[in-house]
């Protein structure tokens, strides 16, 4: 905005934000002056977030893995700590593999796993209209295609086999406990991106159960879940044929487990039962997480 414009003062529109109960007051507030083209549009937006609306729909954007992601009103906003996810993912993701992103919503997730390799081969789906909307621009941008359905059904036939990563940002709140959440998600966000079913896990079954006919030998599905449900959700992972892994962030509060597709050859000895990888990052000094410090990373293997 313009210094010549007539704006309020910074204080005012920090003490406002503050009385709606805004923890960052200051640093929204410099967000909403340097975004806003006149003071009416300012005065709109501090308005608009007064009365609850997410920050990220005022803005029209939000930050993620370090890139710029349009997030429309209505649309899920991605959480820091599904950049856990997206960090797990670019371990496993090579040049040119093919990489699905299901329950897409603005596509943050598929466009900044693009961001950190060579000529990915990028699908988005949702089956949110809004959602898909959204995510267009953000995973176009990244060389990728977004398709509106649901799950796996509106994704081309070719990719039958051929996924390398398929990243699944579910949703796992469970239906009893979305009223819960906080006003900005309950009321602002769609439901069907936060409501996971009666244990949070529906969607996850549905999306495990088919999981093996997109995967390539070697492939991996990933998703988000919440400490509670860890050990529910690698059981269906390890019922739907996958080789199942759990990463953990202390940090950012985020678990992500991994499912890999067998790749063909002899199995070793043992007795049948799938063993499950638990990998504990802890936080570095500068609050991001030793992902890349071996010395750092704590793994078991645990039965």
């Amino acid at each position: 905005m313009s210094a010549s414009l007539s704006l309020p003062p910074l204080s005012v529109i920090v003490t406002r934000l503050r009385a709606a109960g805004c923890v960052f007051a200051e640093d929204e507030a410099q967000l909403l002056i340097s975004a806003a083209r006149t003071p009416d549009v300012l005065a709109a937006m501090v308005e608009q977030r007064v009365v609850g609306l997410p920050l990220e729909h005022v803005l029209g954007w939000t930050e993620f893995c370090g890139l710029r992601i349009a997030v429309d009103p209505g649309v899920f906003v991605p959480r820091r700590r599904t950049e856990f996810l997206v960090h797990q993912a670019a371990a496993l993701t090579r040049p040119g593999a093919v990489v699905v992103d299901l329950c897409c919503g603005s596509g943050a997730l598929g466009a900044a796993l693009a961001a950190t390799t060579d000529r990915v081969e990028l699908y988005a789906a949702d089956v949110d209209a809004a959602a898909v909307r959204c995510a267009r621009p953000n995973v176009t941008a990244a060389g990728g295609q977004v398709y509106e359905g649901d799950l796996y059904e509106p994704l081309p036939a070719s990719l039958r086999g051929r996924v390398d990563v398929l990243l699944a940002n579910v949703p796992y709140v469970p239906t009893d406990e979305i009223e819960l959440l906080p006003p900005e998600a309950r009321i602002h966000e769609a439901r069907v991106a936060l409501d996971g079913g009666a244990d949070g896990l529906d969607v996850l079954r549905r999306v495990a159960a088919a999981a093996p006919v997109w995967l390539a030998p070697g492939g991996h599905l990933l998703f988000e879940t919440s400490e509670r449900q860890t050990p529910q959700a690698v059981d269906i992972v390890s019922r739907n044929g996958l080789t199942p892994r759990v990463a953990v962030s202390g940090e950012l509060n985020a678990t992500v487990v991994m499912g890999a597709r067998p790749a063909p050859g002899p199995r070793g000895p043992g007795d049948g039962r799938e063993r499950v990888g638990v990998i504990t990052c802890r936080p570095l000094g500068d609050g991001t997480d030793a992902l890349h410090d071996p010395p750092a990373i704590q793994r078991m293997i645990c039965w």
